[in-house]
């Protein structure tokens, strides 16, 4: 059981954000995770002995079902040994962050408040982080961890604001550090949540992680692009298209606009066998049209190689982005968009071939890709300004009761 927990919690990490992982796709492999995490229970103190012996594992994956059942126990040996193992390892705490995000909050809380008031800003780092998950607010931990100065711990309060839906709270003055602090995790934490919240000084901060290839990029061009005025965005757009180091970020980003105006562009782009899969998501993302579908779907173009290879001297071991995502047939989709252009205006905002509208945006969030749901949360936020953030990646059976409660 522990074996095949720590298996598919390491599968889980990946699913949440794979763009051909559905809703139940998660419900289901979350119900996988959960009968073996219960298997574990069941077993007593076998079980925990099963889990015990892996605490100096290396592999982040071994510490998350030890961790949901000492989280449960409330034993504080368990959760002392816990702790100890994964010292001051952010890798292995987002296990232990997990685990404290899968057991239900009222379990959880206590836990989670001896977290927040520990003398180790670390563990009030896993709070902080446990709280935002569960959407909770932690009130005056939050506020005092930004007295702190620990920089994984500030980045994480900071980010909690806009997660969780408040107006965010800080006065301009420490926004404005904030948001030019030489660390990026703090800089890009405060610029999230400021514009997430309605602050236009943060999006000037969120284009530059854009520009400048951080690995905050794709999520800076998430939000600068969603909280832009459209003119601004197609102009942002083409520029980000005019440079070879972010033409792939500009095509990610014609679907997060939105508007039919740049499908022909998107069209042209799947030529280049290094876009053509991006470009046919950021398609699906503005038309609703399902690539997947037989007479849509192209194949793997001659002599294109993508991701690591079998060559022992070849350097390159980073994983094809686009793994999970169809090839376009580009005149299939041509033909498709010539028959259905008339069908969507220049200057609307579509989000799966439906004008952006709170309604359409619940709608996804139940029948949507976990990158479509993504996407669907974050338009929701913004709508509806001091609601939480809507968690994709929590788990599914909490997911499907929160969408019951949507619909009532």
């Amino acid at each position: 059981f522990a074996e095949e927990a720590a298996f598919l919690w390491h599968r889980r990490i990946r699913a949440v954000t794979a763009p051909h992982f559905s809703f139940e796709d998660l419900v289901k492999l979350d119900e996988r995770l959960e009968a073996h995490i219960d298997g574990l229970r069941v077993a007593g103190e076998a079980g925990w002995a099963a889990c015990d012996k892996n605490l100096g594992s290396e592999l982040p994956e071994e510490y998350f079902a030890p961790s949901v059942l000492a989280f449960e126990s409330g034993k504080a040996d368990r959760i002392q040994a816990i702790l100890d193992a994964i010292g001051e390892d952010p890798a292995k705490a987002r296990a232990l962050i997990s685990a404290l995000g899968w057991i239900p909050y009222e379990q959880a809380e206590p836990r989670i408040r001896n977290l927040l008031t520990s003398e180790s800003s670390f563990h009030r780092y896993i709070g902080i982080a446990a709280s935002a998950i569960h959407r909770q607010d932690p009130d005056r931990h939050l506020d005092q961890a930004l007295e702190n100065n620990d920089l994984l711990l500030i980045a994480r309060a900071l980010l909690a604001y806009g997660e969780l839906g408040g107006e965010i709270r800080l006065n301009n003055f420490s926004l404005r550090n904030n948001l030019s602090d030489d660390d990026d995790g703090i800089r890009f934490s405060t610029a999230w949540s400021a514009a997430l919240t309605g602050n236009s000084n943060a999006i000037e901060v969120l284009k530059n992680f854009v520009v400048m290839k951080s690995a905050y990029g794709e999520k800076a061009l998430n939000m600068a692009l969603r909280r832009m005025e459209q003119a601004a965005t197609l102009s942002w757009q083409k520029h980000l298209a005019n440079v070879a180091e972010t033409i792939r970020l500009a095509v990610i980003g014609a679907g997060i606009i939105g508007d039919p105006h740049l499908v022909p562009w998107l069209i042209e782009q799947m030529k280049t066998p290094a876009l053509a899969r991006v470009a046919g998501e950021a398609f699906t993302m503005i038309t609703g049209v399902d690539i997947d579908q037989e007479e849509l779907r192209g194949t793997w173009p001659e002599g294109f190689n993508a991701g690591p290879s079998d060559d022992p001297d070849d350097d390159n071991v980073a994983m094809d982005a686009d793994l999970d995502l169809p090839w376009p047939n580009i005149e299939s989709i041509r033909r498709w968009w010539d028959r259905n252009k008339g069908n969507f205006p220049d200057g609307t905002r579509y989000l799966l071939g439906k004008p952006v509208s709170v309604e359409h945006l619940q709608h996804v969030l139940t029948t949507g890709l976990q990158r479509q749901r993504a996407a669907a949360a974050l338009e929701l936020a913004i709508k509806q300004p001091g609601q939480p953030l809507f968690n994709v990646r929590a788990p599914g059976s909490r997911q499907r009761e929160m969408l019951k409660q949507k619909e009532a």
